[in-house]
């Protein structure tokens, strides 16, 4: 019998719901179903007004979580229905959330993900896990990349050192080199700015397989300020989101430009920073790559992952090479981190995150059907 689980994330674009259905039997990963349902244009505005001002009234911020949540659940459903699959069928949800505010550094860090866990346990009738990032941080931790562990497990090879490389709005890298502990970190843009330029100023929402970036020149002037940037000379453990690279972020680099630049130069000088920042920090870590292997949107970005093959010195391919489609790896990560969970097995990796020790990740929301009587 299959051991089915769903995992169900929105990441920092904010552009949808991944919706992924993983047979997790004997703790690999076949993917059964997947799809990306887009946000109601008006819920999406909400969200992303938060996120750009992260001022909010208590009343706003509540029926915010639980419209996120009853989204989210509409998601689950609609990958089962399509899939064939009733809700009895699935083991348990692993549900992200929305990142709205990630603050890793002391005295008091935190993360806050919202997308009411209750509302979709009772909505779909399936066992919820969620919040995974805040046991992490409790222990000391970053509370990111929560990914690093699923990566290890699906994607290591004992005879060469790899890297996962996760271009979503923020980019992010797994280290997995044989008989070392797994390393990784947040590097800094990935997508985020370049869907923000494209959105203001190039009239689509993103840029796609890059065209029109590799059609443009890169600036140097805006390049040098773009990278006087203290995030990427920390070392790791370190992460990070859209409260540092965000518009305004942007806006203050551009400002430091003698004239107006043309929109496209723009556009490829923000790619070449997501090229320039990943490579460096890969190469930061001291490990020298056999392959880089590329999942998210990113992937799909032909003109960046061309950059970066003429940095990287190693061969630059898809996860999909690999047993599983770039769009859908780290909607499967959530649905494995669910499945840890119920198996009560540690979820961090605390090379990773700075914790002072492995955790089980995330509570559970048990589902009507779960329930007797």
């Amino acid at each position: 019998m299959p051991e089915l689980y769903l995992g169900l994330i929105s990441g920092t674009s904010v552009d949808g719901v991944d919706a992924v259905l993983a047979d997790l039997t004997d703790e690999r990963c076949r993917i059964v179903a997947a799809q990306t349902t887009a946000f109601p244009p008006a819920l999406r505005q909400r969200v992303v007004q938060l996120i750009e001002t992260p001022m909010v009234s208590l009343a706003e911020l509540g029926s915010l979580d639980v419209a996120l949540g009853r989204f989210f659940a509409e998601c689950a459903l609609a990958l089962l229905s399509v899939a064939g699959r009733r809700p009895g069928e699935i083991r348990a949800i692993g549900q992200h959330g929305q990142t709205v505010y990630h603050k890793p550094t002391d005295p008091e860090r935190f993360t806050m993900q919202i997308g009411d866990p209750s509302s979709i346990a009772a909505l779909t009738g399936i066992t919820t896990v969620a919040d995974f990032r805040r046991l992490d941080m409790a222990v000391g931790g970053q509370g990111a990349p929560m990914v690093p562990g699923f990566h290890g497990a699906m994607f290591s090879d004992p005879a060469e050192a790899r890297i996962v490389l996760n271009i979503g709005g923020i980019a992010n890298v797994t280290i997995l080199a044989p008989g070392e502990r797994i390393l990784g970190f947040d590097t800094g843009p990935g997508n985020t700015l370049l869907d923000f330029w494209m959105r203001t100023r190039l009239g689509a929402s993103y840029d796609q397989g890059g065209k029109i970036a590799a059609a443009g020149t890169v600036v140097d002037e805006l390049l040098g300020a773009l990278l006087d940037e203290p995030y990427f000379g920390l070392a790791a453990p370190k992460s990070t989101g859209r409260e540092l690279f965000n518009a305004a972020w942007l806006e203050q680099r551009l400002a430091r430009c003698d004239k107006p630049l043309d929109p496209v130069d723009v556009l490829a000088t923000l790619a070449e920073l997501s090229a320039i920042t990943i490579s460096d920090a890969v190469a930061m870590t001291g490990v020298h790559a056999d392959r880089l292997i590329v999942c998210g949107g990113g992937a799909h970005n032909e003109h960046l992952l061309a950059r970066l093959q003429q940095r990287a010195g190693c061969p630059v391919e898809s996860t999909a090479a690999h047993g599983i489609e770039p769009d859908w790896v780290e909607g499967a990560a959530f649905a494995w981190l669910a499945a840890a969970r119920l198996r009560k097995l540690g979820g961090n990796v605390p090379s990773v995150t700075g914790a002072r020790q492995t955790v089980i990740l995330g509570g559970v929301y048990c589902g009507t059907e779960a329930a007797t009587s």
